[in-house]
């Protein structure tokens, strides 16, 4: 476990004392312009910052801050209502004690790191919420050994060492599949988000399992980037193939929207012709025409799962993982019968 640089550790490599770190670091006389250089220089290579929240302590009681990176594509595509709503369920716990929550935009898993360094080396976070966790997420251990309190958004299987909160995306996959065949579908196709990502892996998996349990003619689970442009892809693939799909789980509910206007496109009717359903029951499931059948989860109540957790893990140091509910299906007017 990695600790947070000290003024100590930096006059230990600079030779000085640490009154005299204390000097140069702040910018104050008594030390000479050639050992303020040799302190600056030990103070870089250790990647040492100062401890806000340890100078915060003369001003007041200490305020929990927690950190939660975003990544530049979700912004540029806009950030949904289902992200609003897991935000704003961590805020809502967050605003009952002195804690705040610290939003921050990255480029990619290097720049996320080094901002989870930066943030805990200076004490300028308590703990933070991982999102978007992929199986072997490069992230994870370069994290873990900073020693950050940190919750993870993903399955315990995805998790690591940090504890994990998570919906039954498993068994949520499972009734959507039975519900499909029970209407009499033996062609069904699974949209899906990234290979690698691990809420898509872990719906992937239980559509093929259960896929396989109940004997269906076809199944194909097919992986996007989880936006329209490819949610449309891959529904047209679909459908204009031979012996296409008479119905089609979407991971999302941007690619499910997508696979309606595809299907009118092609002339297909929808739910006579083929059958959809999408994850994230949003309303622009409810506004589309037909309103789409969907799984419908709660992401506020997640969000405050989320933020009870870490704030367990700074209270007392541990935190067991824990589940937060089962999407649970909502038909609409997207499934019906096969042709």
């Amino acid at each position: 476990m990695q600790h947070r640089v000290t003024i100590r550790d930096v006059a230990a490599r600079a030779g000085v004392s640490a009154g005299a770190v204390s000097l140069a670091l702040n910018g104050r006389p008594g030390v000479s312009e050639a050992t303020r250089a040799r302190i600056a220089e030990a103070a870089r290579e250790l990647g040492w910052s100062p401890n806000l929240a340890a100078r915060s302590l003369a001003r007041g009681p200490q305020v929990h801050t927690i950190g939660m990176a975003i990544s530049r594509e979700a912004v540029a595509e806009g950030l949904d209502a289902l992200h609003m709503a897991l935000i704003g369920g961590i805020e809502s716990v967050l605003s009952e004690r002195p804690c705040s929550l610290l939003l921050h935009l990255t480029a990619g898993r290097e720049s996320e790191i080094a901002l989870y360094k930066q943030w805990w080396q200076s004490g300028q976070v308590n703990g933070a919420v991982l999102t978007g966790v992929a199986a072997d997420d490069a992230r994870i251990q370069p994290v873990h050994r900073l020693g950050m309190p940190v919750v993870a958004v993903a399955h315990p299987d995805h998790s690591g060492p940090f504890p994990a909160v998570w919906s039954d995306d498993a068994a949520a996959t499972a009734e959507a599949v039975r519900y499909l065949a029970v209407l009499g579908h033996r062609r069904i196709a699974h949209v899906a988000g990234p290979a690698r990502l691990g809420s898509s892996l872990v719906r992937s998996r239980a559509f093929d399992a259960v896929a396989a349990e109940l004997s269906l003619d076809d199944h194909r689970s097919l992986p996007t980037d989880l936006s329209a442009h490819q949610g449309a892809r891959v529904t047209r693939a679909l459908l204009v193939g031979a012996d296409r799909p008479t119905a089609i789980v979407y991971d999302n509910d941007i690619m499910a929207v997508a696979g309606l206007a595809v299907a009118a496109e092609l002339g297909l009717r929808v739910p006579e012709d083929v059958s959809l359903v999408a994850w994230d029951d949003s309303d622009l499931c409810r506004i589309t025409r037909p309103a789409l059948s969907a799984l419908s989860h709660d992401p506020f109540a997640f969000g405050s799962e989320v933020a009870h957790c870490l704030l367990e893990l700074l209270d007392t140091g541990k935190a067991e993982s824990r589940i937060s509910g089962t999407p649970v299906l909502v038909p609409r007017g997207t499934t019906g019968p096969p042709p």
